[in-house]
């Protein structure tokens, strides 16, 4: 008679992952924001103004990978590169063996549709069946800027908690790990820098260089990652006072090998729980400095930009609308994976040490 196998036992992570599964909001709503973060990564394939193929004279054309086509190369009366729209048409009266292969959705974020015959008036424009959104003030199409919105919302605000967690986790353990005038000097600077004004601080970045991503990133991060050093911390210190670090102490391991492979992962469940939460903020922070005019240089696809022009044009109400309930829907999806996470990540449920 065989033996019966010995049930495998499930590691802490596993089990509050299991437990984060069960959450069922929090877990739709990760399962929605990456599978639309992962789709926006390739939004130049799905949402772009440049043809993915073209076919000309039995020739082939990439110039969605950035290759740059004259006009008169096949056959436009027009300065400047081909319009791959009309000569898809074009192609199409034709009738021969050339052919244009178009995105998804045929446009581009910046591209200015103000001589587009299909679109007449002034913009902005109210959606229509070629454009679904609609335009804004400068003739370009709402849905093409959303999309591309919120791959910079997401990739920004993943930027600045990557960041701010990097530094303010690395502060944070040697504070407490070494305590005594380390701890009481360097909280003294984290308490002067947390003191420094952040707007003002953007406006003078501001006015010497335009900021890129990149830049307020940066900028943003260093005055986010002083809260992670205050939380990280506190763990520490209630972590060093553990058997398992006396053990590693007397074994002689080196500070850094006990601070980041037995403490630190320790740790990480206060600011595992913090992230979603700091995304959110990340992702407000950048709308409000966009709708101020301090934040990403024009003309790059930004919600804080689309929503000062819905203020700006009151009476348009899709230039109001479509961008609010994007930035409202992805928020809230956030704050659901935050709540999940934080419920899952609860010492009292799983804890590593008993």
């Amino acid at each position: 008679m065989s033996k019966a196998q010995p049930k495998k036992t499930l590691s802490v992570f596993q089990r509050r992952w299991r437990k984060f599964k069960t959450l069922k909001r929090g877990w739709y709503s990760f399962l929605i924001l990456t599978t639309l973060y992962a789709i926006s990564l390739a939004n130049p394939l799905l949402i772009n103004s440049k043809a993915l193929a073209v076919k000309y004279d039995g020739e082939y054309f990439f110039p969605v990978t950035g290759q740059f086509n004259q006009a008169r190369d096949f056959g436009q009366r027009i300065i400047g590169e081909a319009d791959y729209r009309k000569l898809e048409a074009q192609f199409e009266e034709e009738g021969g063996d050339n052919w244009v292969l178009m995105p998804l959705y045929p446009f581009h974020p910046d591209e200015s549709l103000l001589d587009d015959p299909n679109l007449p008036g002034r913009p902005p424009h109210f959606p229509t069946g070629e454009h679904w959104l609609g335009t804004d003030n400068r003739g370009r199409d709402v849905l093409a800027r959303l999309a591309y919105g919120f791959r910079i919302s997401i990739t920004f605000a993943l930027g600045v908690v990557l960041l701010s967690y990097i530094v303010g986790m690395s502060v944070g353990q040697l504070l407490g790990y070494f305590g005594g005038r380390v701890d009481i000097y360097g909280q003294r600077l984290v308490e002067i820098w947390s003191g420094l004004p952040f707007l003002y601080t953007v406006i003078i970045i501001s006015s010497i260089v335009t900021p890129s991503i990149w830049i307020l990133i940066a900028i943003l991060a260093t005055f986010r990652w002083m809260g992670i050093s205050l939380y990280i911390r506190g763990e520490v210190y209630r972590e060093k006072s553990r058997d398992y670090v006396a053990a590693a102490i007397a074994q002689g391991e080196p500070h850094r090998s006990i601070m980041f492979r037995h403490i630190l992962p320790n740790s990480l469940t206060p600011i595992v729980s913090f992230a979603p939460f700091a995304l959110v903020a990340a992702i407000s922070s950048l709308v409000s400095l966009d709708f101020l005019g301090f934040g990403l240089p024009a003309p790059t696809s930004s919600w804080g930009e689309m929503v000062s022009q819905g203020l700006q044009n009151i009476s348009k109400w899709h230039l109001i609308v479509f961008p609010l309930t994007a930035l409202f829907f992805t928020l809230m999806m956030v704050v659901f994976i935050g709540e999940a996470i934080r419920e899952a990540f609860d010492p009292k449920v799983f804890s590593r040490l008993r």
